[in-house]
C-alpha cells in the first residue's frame, strides 16, 4: 500500500485535534455548527466526530483566520467564499439604518 493512501485513511479524534491544533474542543464544536458548509468530521457510528487530515488542515485555517488575523465569522464566511448567511441566520442588510436625509 502507498504512503499517501495510509495518510488518506488517517483520522483523528477531537481529543487528538485539540492537543495537535491548540483549538478547545468546545470551540471545535462551534465552528462545525458555525461553518458547517466548510468543518464537516465524520461521524463513527456511535456519533463520534473523525477528522480526517484535511479537516485538521481546515481547523489550522480557521485558527489563523479568527485567532491571529482576527476575522468575526462573517468575515470567516466570506474569505472562504461561503457567502454571508450562516448558522447564525441571515446577514443584516447592508445600507443606511435610517433613510430619511441628513437634516431632513
Amino acid at each position: 500500500m502507498a504512503i499517501t493512501n495510509v495518510w488518506n485513511k488517517v483520522s483523528l479524534n477531537i481529543d487528538q485535534v485539540s492537543q495537535l491544533t491548540g483549538v478547545k474542543k468546545t470551540t471545535l464544536r462551534y465552528w462545525e455548527k458555525e461553518f458547517s458548509d466548510y468543518l464537516k468530521p465524520e461521524r463513527t457510528g456511535t456519533q463520534r466526530r473523525q477528522y480526517s487530515l484535511e479537516e485538521v488542515e481546515k481547523v489550522s485555517v480557521l485558527k489563523q483566520l479568527i485567532e491571529e488575523e482576527k476575522y468575526k465569522s462573517a468575515g470567516v464566511r466570506l474569505k472562504l467564499g461561503l457567502g454571508v448567511s450562516g448558522a447564525q441566520g441571515e446577514a443584516p442588510p447592508v445600507g443606511p439604518a435610517d433613510p430619511k436625509p441628513p437634516g431632513g
